[in-house]
């Protein structure tokens, strides 16, 4: 780092000798020509002569000043590479020291490695001798074995000889009158474990049977709803059905003829009413209208053209409701049209319960049950979601619906076993299939449960009124709910007013009374709820 400055001041100088040098020269350019005139350089030449020099001297003095500046950057600069060095330095010899100390800890490891290896083969070596000793005993013990079983095969040869003399049978003879007595007592004890089976296996088989009824009912139901032929559409205004009648009675006649419906108009304000046998005609007629309200334009064309439209939109709900019911019960693979004709039952009702809902309980009854048993769920689900298929058309084929339905199964490349569960759930074909019964079965307890047809639906509400107002008319009851189909009344009372006690009396007293006033089926399970909850059963 001093020989570097040494060099930059020797640079200045030189600079500065160069810059003398210059000068001097310009001064007898200037001056050598005038030699011959002139003796010696005037006052004004040695005044810019002088100046240039002067100058001369400020450019070297600050060649000078940055060259020195330049050595003290270049220093700076020498200094922090030399401490970067150091540090690099510092750095190698730490990481060295490190290298050298993970060195010596593989050689101590890769020493204690060979000391183990070197115990390992040794007691290997230990343990092979010990095996070949063991094997040479055992080979021993081997050849003393073979020699007892001979003598003891020759003793029981004599034995033998001696039973034969002594019992006057073969041995031949023994065995087969062995086996014939065991025989016999395997026959007798059989019988009896088979009749202990069949017993158990009766008792078991209604046990379970009340299981499977009690959870298809517990854990499936649908909504009700009230059967009619007539549905009802509401009107903006009683002037909307001046334009349905039309001139003399034109627009009310060509929508008869076109939609096969009858159009009721009454004196009811704001409404009309449509009737017909056929729900899904009535339907298709009821969007028609529908639409034809909302356009205001009502004339014969119009409603041939609503009627077109309102017929596919109705095709393609059924077509839907058909491919939900098949997706909420994990069937994939049916015919098109057997679709169709299943969604159009979303508009038929039984009884006043809904056709395709019941169709979609009983197959989940039907799987549950299948479950339980053992058997094919996707098959009895597939026999029961198609025993009523044949409602869809008998408002345009003669016969009976469960035949009608079979056939119709069986056109469409059904299951024979689910044509047979088809037409026989109604005993018109004498049932041959588990599957036939299983679809009998789940067919009954879905329109058997309480509030599921209109047969029963009125004693069924007022029940559940009644249920309602007997908890009801007791002192400190808030509120009554009738739950589950009215197998559960639950009683909110007023925990201020009513304490525990009382809440174990009202549960009884509420019980007796709809012991003695109702008639129902099962029990009724009557639960107060206070801060605690008191339950008693009304049996």
């Amino acid at each position: 780092m001093n020989s570097t400055v040494v060099i930059m001041l020797a640079v200045a100088v030189v600079l500065l000798a160069l810059v003398a040098i210059v000068a001097l020269a310009v001064l007898i350019r200037r001056t050598g020509g005038d030699r011959t005139a002139r003796q010696g350089p005037t006052a004004e030449e040695l005044a810019d002569v002088q100046a240039e020099l002067d100058q001369a001297r400020r450019e070297g003095t600050e060649i000078r000043v940055k060259a020195e500046s330049d050595a003290g950057e270049m220093l700076r600069r020498a200094e922090v590479v030399a401490e970067d060095a150091l540090r690099v330095r510092k750095e190698v010899e730490e990481e060295t020291r490190t290298l050298k100390n993970e060195l010596k800890e593989l050689r101590s490891d890769l020493e204690r490695r060979e000391n183990r290896l070197a115990g390992r083969e040794q007691r290997l070596d230990e343990e092979a001798r010990r095996l070949a000793e063991r094997g040479r005993k055992l080979a021993e013990t081997e050849s003393e074995l073979a020699d007892r079983r001979a003598e003891l095969d020759h003793i029981e040869e004599k034995r033998r000889e001696v039973l034969e003399r002594v019992a006057g049978l073969t041995a031949e003879q023994a065995k087969s009158e062995l086996v014939m007595t065991i025989e016999n007592q395997a026959k007798r004890e059989a019988a009896l474990i088979v009749r202990e089976i069949e017993s158990e296996a009766r008792r078991e088989g209604e046990k379970r049977a009340c299981k499977i009824v009690t959870l298809a009912v517990q854990r499936v139901a649908t909504e009700q709803t009230a059967e009619s032929v007539v549905s009802v559409l509401h009107l903006p205004g009683d002037e909307m059905k001046g334009r349905i009648i039309g001139r003399e009675g034109r627009n009310i006649r060509a929508f008869e003829s076109t939609t096969g419906v009858n159009l009721i108009i009454d004196d009811t304000p704001e409404a009309v009413l449509l009737s017909c046998f056929d729900p899904v005609r009535r339907e298709t007629a009821r969007l028609t209208l529908e639409k034809l309200v909302l356009d205001g334009r009502i004339h014969p064309q119009r409603i041939e053209e609503a009627y077109e439209r309102s017929k596919e939109e109705v095709k393609d709900l059924c077509v839907r409701a058909g491919e939900d019911a098949l997706v909420e019960l994990g069937i994939t693979d049916m015919h098109p049209e057997l679709i169709t004709l299943l969604g159009q039952l979303r508009y038929r009702t039984s009884y006043g319960q809904n056709v395709l809902k019941h169709l979609i309980e009983s197959a989940h009854i039907a799987g549950i049950m299948a479950a339980e048993l053992r058997l094919d769920p996707m098959l009895l689900k597939r026999c029961t979601v198609l025993h009523d298929i044949g409602k869809a058309l008998t408002h345009e084929v003669e016969g009976s619906h469960a035949l009608i339905g079979a056939e119709i199964a069986r056109r469409y490349g059904e299951h024979e076993d689910v044509v047979h569960a088809i037409e026989a759930h109604h005993n018109e074909v004498e049932v041959r299939t588990v599957e036939a019964v299983l679809t009998q079965a789940a067919d009954a307890i879905s329109g058997s449960r309480p509030g599921a047809r209109r047969e029963s639906l009125e004693a069924y509400v007022k029940r559940l009124e009644r249920l309602e107002e007997i908890a009801q008319s007791y002192d400190g009851v808030e509120k009554v709910f009738a739950m589950q189909a009215g197998r559960e009344i639950r009683v909110m009372v007023r925990p201020e007013a009513i304490d525990d006690i009382q809440a174990q009396v009202i549960a009884r007293d509420v019980a007796k009374q709809v012991e003695e006033e109702l008639t129902y089926p099962g029990q009724i399970r009557i639960t107060v709820v206070r801060e605690s909850r008191a339950t008693e059963f009304a049996r």
